[in-house]
């Protein structure tokens, strides 16, 4: 159980974890923090990764989350902002009943190679409830509203 977690009481998501590599298992880094930091396997100990190279890179990681609960796997800003490093498909979700190990997928954004090396923090994890909807059909319109069908900038810029 990470240091921050000073307690589990009823409130207190338990999410059953398994960590097959040598890294640390994820864990909060502050009081404050919504996410823990994943670690990238890689069996050579470094690769590197060009500009606009893509790859999903293993974790260890296997995770079984309670109903109700999705994990969401997003960029480390430090990362992205130092390197050009950010990962794919972000938030990816992670799905309560998917038993797979967790993977990074990442993509160098900048001009130049990146060398990645074997248990770097590429990705955070943020666990979220979510709520399941059933879609009604509705028949002709649906309710007007000010903004309407307005998107893509439709409110401008400043």
């Amino acid at each position: 159980m990470s240091k921050m977690v000073e307690k589990i009481d009823k409130e207190t998501l338990i999410v059953k974890v398994i960590n097959t590599s040598k890294n640390p298992t994820p864990q909060y880094k502050t009081a404050g923090s919504a996410g823990m930091d994943l670690h990238c396997i890689i069996d050579t100990g470094f690769m590197i990764l060009n500009p606009l190279e893509r790859v999903a890179l293993k974790t260890g990681i296997f995770l079984e989350l309670p109903e109700g609960y999705e994990a969401q796997i997003r960029p480390r800003s430090g990362m992205a902002v130092k390197h050009g490093i950010t990962v794919l498909n972000s938030p990816g979700t992670i799905d309560c009943d998917y038993r797979g190990e967790l993977h990074l997928l990442v993509v160098n954004l900048s001009n130049s190679k990146v060398v990645i090396n074997h248990g770097d923090r590429l990705g955070q994890i943020v666990f979220a409830k979510y709520e399941k909807a059933f879609l009604e059909h509705a028949e002709g319109e649906l309710s007007e509203t000010e903004r309407g069908e307005g998107g893509l900038g439709s409110t401008g810029t400043n």
